[in-house]
């Protein structure tokens, strides 16, 4: 049987019909599409109302009760669907960060009964009470980034919420094992079992068992922040828009789109709900413009650091202090926000170091992209391997002498960051445009001022937001008028460090 992307579903089930389904299908990826696909199956197998006498989902994950009901015939002649909708039977150890990130994604949307369900199986698969994640604790028993923990906040209501309503954390039970039997085995003609899920393991048993006897739907997206999992993205919603748009036919031009995807981000189902609201907004006028966007909607996109240290970057003070306040309102602490942005300068430092050196003679201004793949990119693999060697014979020197060299396990090459070349070319690109836009001095001026922000922010009581804002609009000024600042801003205390 197929494995089949989302897109292909309306032209595959043309084909068939209730007679010739597969008797298992399993619908995977990003909510909002899988619950569609799965309507356009049961639209196939049920229409109309059959679907509500019929149609019998299996809340909570219950793989037995699933088999049970999928393997017992209807008292109604006909056709009988069993689902095992949100299902988290995929779900293995090393899942266990993406699954922390789903439960702050759904708090962060206020979905908190969903965001219950990821927590609580989280904490159950990892054996884990609520008060073993409770203040301190979590960082330790949770081995998570404090990048999605923040400050603690989100997860504090979650567990009041799950307190408050009674649920304790259930782990996961190894039921794919059964459920893979019960594929090979079939189910009884003229019955169906549907499964839902955000994320799949291919290398299961049970992955293997449905593509040999029954349908798979991928309906997953590109998470990653490149440009082409940025414009599968962008095509998804577009194609959504359209759908939604081609209904009432209502128009929408490009500023407006943008607009819109600037507030929500890539969550489908808030797209859709926004892009709806707005259709009825503008009703009999059938045009959505970027002034319509701003007055109805509220933003709730979650931005990605890297917006602001691509701000920062570009130079754009604007940008870089809008997403600066968009990222502490979501709990980021300063430091963190601090420590990307000394990252980006440290990797604009090394750029501008290639671009001085004569590997980096090979950059024009105004250099194209294939051209930078061509010639540009070889060029800056050469100046890592020289940078490697550099940082390779400096590490000799400073060893203690042959007595430490016995002590020492022999490295190939010293462990460093310190290079650009990585694999994919157009980042390198974009980095390399944006080191042009500073000078050698100014970016060692800047790595004095990172330093000097990092003591203030640990060792002083100024409020860390307009230390960031300081910094940022210190590293934006244009080049040739750079003024370090004579001291604090009135009302404020004085400091020896800023």
């Amino acid at each position: 049987m197929p494995e089949i992307n989302y897109k292909e579903l309306d032209r595959h089930l043309q084909g068939l019909s209730k007679e010739n389904f597969p008797s298992v299908c399993l619908i995977y990826g990003e909510e909002s599409l899988y619950k569609n696909a799965l309507n356009a199956v049961l639209d196939l197998l049920l229409p109309g109302p059959e679907r509500n006498l019929c149609y019998e989902p299996v809340e909570n994950d219950n793989v037995y009760d699933a088999i049970a009901q999928a393997n017992t015939f209807s008292l109604l002649s006909g056709t009988r669907v069993v689902a095992l909708p949100d299902s988290r039977i995929f779900y293995a150890k090393q899942d266990d960060g993406a699954l922390l990130e789903k439960t702050k994604n759904a708090c962060d949307a206020k979905e908190m009964k969903k965001a219950a369900k990821f927590f609580t199986s989280l904490l159950g698969k990892k054996k884990l009470s609520f008060d073993d994640v409770a203040g301190e604790n979590r960082h330790k028993a949770l081995r998570a980034d404090s990048e999605i923990l923040g400050n603690g906040k989100w997860m504090d209501d979650l567990i009041g919420y799950c307190t408050d309503r009674g649920l304790s954390p259930t782990g996961v039970q190894d039921t794919a094992g059964d459920l893979q039997k019960a594929v090979e085995r079939g189910l009884p003609a003229g019955n169906f079992l549907m499964i839902t899920a955000d994320m799949v393991d291919r290398r299961r048993g049970l992955f293997k068992a449905i593509k040999t006897n029954g349908l798979i739907v991928d309906c997953s997206v590109p998470k990653g922040s490149g440009r082409a999992n940025q414009m599968a993205r962008d095509a998804i919603l577009k194609e959504r828009m359209n759908a939604i748009l081609a209904k009432s036919g209502t128009r929408m031009d490009m500023r407006a789109y943008q607009t819109l995807c600037d507030m929500t981000g890539f969550d489908l189902r808030t797209f859709a709900g926004n892009l709806e609201k707005l259709v009825d907004y503008v009703g009999e006028r059938r045009q959505i413009t970027a002034r319509d966007v701003t007055t109805v909607l509220k933003r709730t996109k979650q931005d990605p650091i890297y917006e602001l240290t691509n701000a920062v970057a570009s130079r754009n003070a604007g940008e870089a202090l809008f997403f600066l306040n968009s990222l502490l309102a979501e709990g980021l602490f300063s430091l963190q926000v601090l420590a990307a942005i000394i990252n980006q300068m440290r990797k604009l430092l090394l750029a501008k170091g290639f671009l001085e050196s004569p590997q980096g003679r090979v950059w024009r201004s105004g250099m194209t992209y294939n051209q930078f793949q061509k010639d540009g990119m070889a060029a800056v693999q050469a100046w890592d391997r020289l940078l490697a060697e550099q940082l390779e014979a400096w590490d000799e020197r400073l060893s203690d002498g042959e007595a430490d060299k016995k002590n020492k396990k022999k490295k190939s090459k010293p462990a460093t960051d310190l290079m650009i070349g990585g694999k994919s070319p157009y980042p390198v690109y974009l980095l390399i445009q944006r080191a042009e836009r500073f000078t050698g001095a100014e970016l060692a001026e800047i790595m004095e001022r990172l330093g000097e922000a990092d003591l203030t922010l640990k060792t002083s009581a100024r409020n860390p937001k307009l230390v960031l804002e300081r910094l940022i609009l210190s590293i934006c000024r244009p080049s040739g008028d750079r003024v370090r600042d004579d001291g604090p801003a009135a009302g404020e205390g004085k400091s020896d460090c800023w």
